[in-house]
């Protein structure tokens, strides 16, 4: 496989939504926590979100002043990556297809120093339809970016650079709808981590996946744990052997058996 594997780590709702005030309840508290805790302790290279949940999640809303900075030409106007000689190994990528996101590191600073974000290098993809000062800006900051797409980006593209030229061997690809519908219609996911909440969320908040295709997994582990179901499912016709699963539980159980498991504790 000339790409990264992707598992699509995510937290739901009963009824699918991965967006929302439904989040924030005291009802999702153990689910996030789970989230977070496979999070941290996943072997991964990284983990990847759309420019949204980067927005919401690091940057707050900042935007830099481009009129400070010069912009980056290339010969016959091509848009050429930029690439650190020195990367740290583990990345948040953005997928940031007109690159409206402002860093004011080219690290990311977690505010809870969580093992799972914190010092993460940041890696911007990018369209062509990228203003040339904002390359400026990225360049000053010293935060990497490849371009993949003309006016939208190409998933496919994206990944191979994200192996060949970064080195990705795994990433967890954590949301938007948008960016998750990407990779799905891409058939680019191949694992799925669901926490799923015992709450159902407003009709407004947004599906796992954006505008999605149809396609088919099959369930490899199954748990139960403070009233959250933890799911993980694998590609169909990929599955030559349990060795081909990244998340492992030691005590993992078919659905069947997690559930006569809950219901004798």
């Amino acid at each position: 496989m000339n790409r990264p594997y992707i598992i699509c780590h995510m937290v739901t709702s009963l009824d699918g939504k991965v967006t929302g005030d439904f989040l924030s309840t005291p009802e999702c508290a153990d689910a996030c926590e789970i989230y977070y805790d496979i999070n941290r302790n996943l072997k991964s290279n990284g983990f990847i979100c759309g420019r949204v949940t980067m927005e919401g999640s690091f940057t707050g809303g900042y935007y830099p002043d481009l009129s400070r900075y010069e912009p980056v030409h290339h010969d016959m106007d091509l848009k050429m990556d930029f690439i650190l000689d020195d990367m740290s190994g583990f990345y948040a990528v953005a997928f940031d297809p007109k690159g409206k996101l402002g860093w004011e590191s080219n690290k990311i600073i977690d505010p809870d120093v969580d093992p799972g974000y914190n010092g993460a290098q940041i890696i911007e993809v990018l369209t062509e339809q990228v203003d040339a000062r904002y390359l400026g800006y990225l360049k000053s900051m010293e935060i990497p970016y490849i371009f993949a797409g003309k006016t939208e980006i190409d998933v496919e593209f994206a990944l191979f650079k994200l192996k060949n030229i970064i080195g990705c061997e795994t990433l967890l690809l954590e949301g938007g709808s948008i960016v998750n519908g990407f990779f799905q219609r891409a058939d680019a996911i191949d694992e799925l981590s669901l926490i799923v909440a015992p709450v159902v969320a407003e009709k407004d908040d947004k599906p796992l996946f954006a505008d999605s295709a149809l396609s088919n997994f099959e369930i490899v582990n199954a748990k139960i744990e403070n009233n959250v179901v933890v799911l993980n499912y694998l590609k169909k016709g990929e599955r030559a052997s349990n060795n081909n699963v990244v998340i492992k539980w030691e005590d993992a159980l078919t659905l069947d058996e997690a559930i006569k498991s809950e219901k004798s504790e």
